[in-house]
């Protein structure tokens, strides 16, 4: 995502917790900071995208965070998934600053960051927003503004909650499949094409049958984001039974050291009759 924006010309400014992650761009001429304070006071706009949330309330709100050496009227973006109430927290406490923050989390894992492919769903001032569009757009190609600051992150919930329940669909209609004695492949082209296609079945369903659990996207995080979304809809008053259920089944892929895998790897499950 970094490496797209360096290319469109725009001058780019790093900070990372693992400085060896970041010398491939900063040999490409990026200017390395050694706070996310310090990168701040030299932006005009700041583009964050970490693990958790608590790691977003210290790059944004510690003591060597952005909100301390921010200049007035520069816009943050943090595309990371993380809690809608921590998103309004931050956009609230920024504009005592003069600061702008849009939430902006990204879904389309490694390969739509590489192709800059990602839907980006973004919720803030509809003005910054503006400000920032030829921004997005060096980074995805279906971006929208959903709505007031915590929104975007709310869009980005309702897609892992898609997502968890369609990888278990995927999951046991393979098994189907191969219990019935037909070749698993065959039938996810031919359904592929039905009703039952979508990126799920037609890209991570032959991952798996071929034993390709390389992450795009790490069962961890993914974990993580469904435990924000059920976190989120207990503090709305709703009950998603379903994620709850498809919580237990990734969990023990954590449990079973498949941590770092494609959140995919939930196959190998069903595979070894652990579930």
């Amino acid at each position: 995502m970094a490496s797209h924006l360096l290319k469109a010309g725009y001058p780019l400014h790093l900070f990372n917790r693992s400085p060896e992650k970041a010398k491939a761009l900063v040999e490409q001429g990026a200017i390395w900071h050694s706070s996310p304070k310090e990168l701040a006071a030299h932006c005009d706009v700041i583009i964050t995208i970490i693990g958790y949330p608590k790691d977003v309330e210290e790059v944004y709100l510690g003591v060597d965070g952005i909100l301390a050496g921010a200049k007035p009227n520069c816009i943050a973006i943090d595309m990371t998934t993380s809690s809608p109430a921590l998103a309004v927290r931050i956009a609230q406490l920024a504009r005592e600053h003069q600061v702008f923050v849009l939430d902006a989390p990204v879904s389309g894992g490694d390969i739509g960051a590489r192709d800059a492919r990602l839907s980006i769903m973004v919720g803030g001032e509809p003005s910054a927003y503006e400000c920032v569009l030829p921004i997005f757009q060096c980074m995805g190609n279906n971006i929208a503004l959903l709505g007031p600051a915590g929104s975007g992150q709310h869009a980005k919930l309702c897609n892992q909650i898609v997502i968890a329940s369609t990888i278990m669909g995927v999951c046991e209609g393979i098994r189907y499949a191969q219990a019935a004695g037909l070749d698993a492949l065959a039938v996810l082209k031919v359904i592929g094409s039905g009703a039952a296609g979508g990126t799920q079945l037609n890209v991570q369903g032959p991952r798996m049958i071929k034993g390709d659990f390389a992450p795009g996207f790490m069962a961890e995080h993914f974990v993580k984001d469904i435990g924000l979304a059920i976190e989120s809809a207990e503090q709305m008053g709703l009950h998603l039974p379903g994620l709850e259920q498809a919580k237990q089944l990734y969990q023990l892929m954590l449990d079973d050291g498949m941590a770092r895998d494609g959140y995919h790897a939930l196959y190998q499950l069903y595979l070894a009759n652990k579930v």
